[in-house]
């Protein structure tokens, strides 16, 4: 199969010559039909040029939407791989049809995430609320699927929840369900070459990298069927991610592989997903073993409080009894808890100074990774 390719052409009939199980993380962007009806005007007379293209109109009425989603979401799910997720991405006219028929389907519901718009466009006629925010729904194909979460990558694409004065002290905390983005605005909307908005509704590029990042690795499959300004495409090909993109339109097909001919990869540790890369198995008696800790030397708290003594197999013996680290840790803490992290925990003696035996696992794996 052919990847790195712009499919021009009708989505349900391309996606229906596409193999089953072949990719790893779909970004779906479908039609909202908004069912926008005459005209709109900004506050000082001139009018919005808001989401009225042909192709979001294209509905004669609610089955009508209801059967076209249902088409493509049926797709989607044959083509997606046993572990992989698919995003969808709506607004209130149609995120709630969508979220039914997906269920309806099958795909089992990771998230619902708000795309909260910092720059939101105005309520102009001052009739209801702003709206100021978009839903996308986080799925797999079954309730079984192992999906891809880079966890501690989406940690690092926090800034909704962490000021930039504690984030740049180190400080970490959950990417939440709630991602404060902008508009996509400036240099990176595209234009036609009357210099005019190329496309209604094309997605900011910061929105795709969290999700890209978060939901696949280096080298997956990245599918949009609904390729538009082909955003998902350069974030995907920018991040070292293969990927393949419908789009009916040819106006949309030719800007998009022009902007795509221009993408460079920029591959640092979000796309690796450095942060997710699992440490190196270690266990006490090897580091025993190679001499990083010794047999029958004393474990302490870190307030010099001793507590078991270290034996070959690597359980403590505390109070005539074998305990492992973590058991013995709750137990000389005196913590309602049955269960600490005993590399959290202990520390051993080190020329006079209590050193943490974390740290010196660390200094253990950095030796033995060099050998592998």
């Amino acid at each position: 199969m052919k990847t790195n390719i712009i499919i021009c052409g009708d989505t349900i009939q391309e996606m229906k010559k596409l193999p089953s199980e072949s990719m790893d993380l779909i970004f779906a962007d479908p039609p909202y039909w908004m069912r926008v009806n005459g005209v709109l005007n900004r506050v000082e007379g001139t009018e919005y040029d808001g989401c009225d293209d042909h192709w979001d109109n294209q509905f004669i009425d609610n089955e009508d939407y209801k059967k076209f989603t249902k088409e493509w979401l049926y797709e989607c799910k044959r083509l997606l791989k046993p572990n992989g997720s698919i995003w969808v991405i709506g607004s209130m006219q149609c995120i709630y049809t969508i979220g039914s028929i997906m269920q309806d389907l099958g795909y089992w519901f990771i998230n619902d995430v708000i795309w909260h718009k910092k720059n939101p466009t105005p309520n102009f006629m001052g009739t209801r609320l702003n709206n100021s925010h978009e839903t996308l729904i986080w799925a797999t194909k079954s309730e079984k699927s192992k999906y891809t979460f880079n966890y501690k990558t989406a940690k690092e694409l926090n800034t909704d929840t962490v000021e930039k004065s504690e984030f740049d002290k180190g400080i970490r905390k959950q990417l939440g369900s709630v991602w404060k983005i902008s508009l996509c605005q400036g240099n990176e909307r595209l234009k036609n070459d009357k210099g005019e908005k190329l496309h209604s509704t094309q997605k900011p590029e910061e929105l795709l990298r969290r999700i890209i990042a978060i939901s696949s690795n280096i080298n997956d499959l990245v599918f949009d069927p609904f390729g538009g300004t082909m955003t998902t495409a350069a974030v995907a090909k920018k991040m070292g991610r293969r990927y393949i993109t419908i789009e009916k339109e040819p106006e949309y097909c030719m800007y998009g592989q022009k902007r795509l001919d221009e993408v460079v990869e920029e591959i640092g540790d979000i796309e690796r997903a450095v942060f997710d890369i699992k440490p190196l198995k270690v266990t006490l008696p090897e580091m025993i073993e190679n001499n990083y800790l010794i047999e029958g030397e004393t474990f302490y708290l870190k307030n010099n409080i001793p507590g078991g003594k270290l034996l070959r197999n690597g359980k403590l013996f505390y109070n005539n009894e074998e305990i492992d680290i973590h058991t013995c840790a709750a137990i000389v803490k005196n913590v309602k808890a049955s269960r600490l992290n005993g590399f959290d925990v202990w520390y051993v003696m080190r020329e006079g100074t209590l050193v943490s035996i974390d740290k010196i696992r660390e200094n253990y794996r950095k030796e033995k990774s060099k050998t592998k």
